[in-house]
């Protein structure tokens, strides 16, 4: 399989350049952040800086000034006893990884940046995602101190994420090629974890199983917080305890992606452990047969909101058939019950933003992944595609892993 080098992070930032306009864009990577005490955390670079330039180290710099039509990197100050600690990139080996032959100091790019603000009236920059006031957690400080340095220095900055996301929402033949791979490495665990499903007795056990196959595979590891949930703990979207005793007679999600060269993958599977009950059956049953009916849609130039409201009344029509909810007008118990956006985007980021499109274009990846959840019952079905958007149509490239348990 072929590998990413320079030339396709150079080709990436060529296509940055033209939408720049003879305008500036400086981008931060992010930051090392806190794991506890005096413990980093492993780190995971911003998804528009790795795109731009392959670097996979903290704090480094990207300038690009499409009026030259060139690119700079800028190193990060690092002391000699933080070099004999901890690992860091080189000169030499982020010239070969982005494909950019100059690289700066701080006070070399200080310099620089003060000297380019007075021949342009603003600067781009990446800025923080948006509702990010509705995560929950504290971001990544690094993109939002850039943007201050930014603002003490020009007369106006502006924020290139959405240009971005645009650019990254349609992937190149070698980005599919990456995906695919990391896609496969995650059917190729998966079904091993269903061929031994009643081997296991602990949730952590089949984590434990499913992190191996990713990296003994070659893989980078999982693409983020794996979600192995059996019996009730499968009515939570965004379980990750992944420490309680399997119970014959329950089902149990598995919400995980492989990371393969920067690109991931994001599958879930809902097995059943030991022999399901008439109602697990039904809801297994019912979530299939949806998820396969908001496939079958798919196509270049479906617009997002005729595509949402097939998912609303498709997802609806399952839960009535199931006597979850007593009618199509049942708002509240649809959210109740279904209560996740049914697709979003996926690339390097395992939640690749799509840039706010009107309908769906060739080159799009996105999940599908409808659930019902059913609290009171301990029942959780979700069942998760990584579908690509065709010129004709669209190709499931994780349709090579049943959906049956």
């Amino acid at each position: 399989m072929k590998s990413l080098d320079s030339s396709f992070f150079t080709h990436n930032r060529d296509v940055a350049m033209k939408k720049l306009g003879g305008s500036m864009l400086v981008v931060a990577g992010y930051t090392g952040m806190q794991l506890t005490n005096d413990m980093e955390s492993k780190f995971v670079q911003e998804g528009n800086f790795w795109y731009l330039t392959g670097v996979e180290f903290p704090d480094w710099w990207l300038i690009v000034d499409s009026k030259r039509g060139k690119s700079w990197l800028v190193e990060p100050d690092i002391d000699e006893m933080h070099r004999l600690f901890t690992e860091s990139l080189d000169q030499d080996e982020a010239r070969r990884i982005s494909g950019i032959g100059e690289i700066l100091t701080r006070d070399q790019a200080m310099t620089m940046l003060r000297a380019a603000a007075k021949s342009h009236q603003f600067v781009y920059t990446i800025g923080t995602p948006p509702y990010h006031e509705h995560f929950g957690f504290s971001l990544n400080s690094a993109p939002h101190d850039m943007r201050q340095m930014l603002e003490r220095l020009f007369a106006k900055v502006e924020d290139f994420r959405l240009e971005m996301a645009r650019i990254r929402a349609i992937k190149q033949p070698i980005e599919l090629a990456m995906m695919q791979a990391a896609i496969d490495i995650t059917v190729k665990a998966l079904a091993e974890v269903k061929a031994n499903i009643t081997t296991y007795k602990h949730e952590y056990q089949i984590e434990a199983d499913l992190g191996h196959t990713f990296r003994y595979g070659g893989g980078q590891g999982h693409a983020f917080d794996p979600i192995i949930a059996s019996g009730a703990n499968a009515t939570v979207a965004h379980y990750f305890t992944n420490d309680a005793k399997l119970k014959k007679g329950t089902f149990v999600m598995c919400d995980v992606g492989a990371k393969t060269s920067g690109y991931s993958a994001d599958i879930t599977r809902t097995y059943a452990y030991g022999a399901p009950t008439k109602r697990m059956q039904a809801v297994h049953d019912a979530v299939r047969e949806a998820q396969a009916a908001i496939i079958e849609i798919l196509r270049p130039g479906l617009s997002l909101e005729a595509y949402q409201q097939h998912v609303d009344t498709t997802v609806k029509e399952a839960m009535l058939r199931l006597n979850i909810i007593e009618s199509l007008d049942d708002e509240q118990g649809y959210r109740r019950h279904m209560p996740h956006a049914v697709s979003h985007g996926l690339g390097v980021d395992v939640h690749d933003a799509l840039g706010r499109p009107r309908e769906l274009q060739p080159g799009m990846v996105l999940t599908v992944e409808p659930g019902i959840y059913l609290g009171e019952e301990g029942i959780g079905v979700r069942i998760e595609d990584d579908i690509l958007i065709t010129e004709t149509g669209y190709r499931n490239l994780s349709g090579k892993l049943p959906t049956g348990f």
